[in-house]
């Protein structure tokens, strides 16, 4: 079962993090229009993914972490393809935009689960459901 104000609730954070997450990935000079794009995209898709998920891995925080570490791979992988910068290098670009996802995906959780009181359901087991 879904809960629509938690879904809502984590795919605006996460869309509020996607405006953060580029605002301070374009303080060091303009991004082309697709890379804002998709660092807006990929952050609002965390929020919607957290929002979507059934998964009980423990408590909230460990959630918030796990879903924004995997949901910012692919992400991470496309850093590995930007031009070369003496500022940073392209390891630890691949290695900050994972780390920042799993932080912005534990920040989604706690405002979700802790501030707006929409924490995660339990998912009802199909056959369960079917004997109802």
């Amino acid at each position: 079962m879904v809960n629509a104000k938690r879904v809502l609730i984590a795919t605006a954070s996460g869309l509020l993090f996607g405006f953060v997450c580029f605002g301070l990935a374009s303080s060091g000079g303009n991004l082309p229009l697709p890379v804002a794009y998709q660092i807006i995209a990929e952050r609002t898709l965390i929020g919607f993914a957290i929002g979507i998920s059934a998964l009980k891995i423990g408590h909230w925080s460990v959630h918030g972490l796990l879903m924004g570490f995997l949901i910012s791979i692919p992400l991470a992988f496309s850093g590995l393809m930007a031009p070369d910068n003496p500022e940073y290098s392209k390891t630890s670009m691949f290695i900050m935009t994972i780390v920042i996802g799993a932080v912005y995906g534990v920040l989604i959780e706690l405002i979700t689960t802790k501030l707006f009181k929409a924490p995660q359901v339990s998912a009802t087991p199909v056959i369960a459901a079917a004997a109802v």
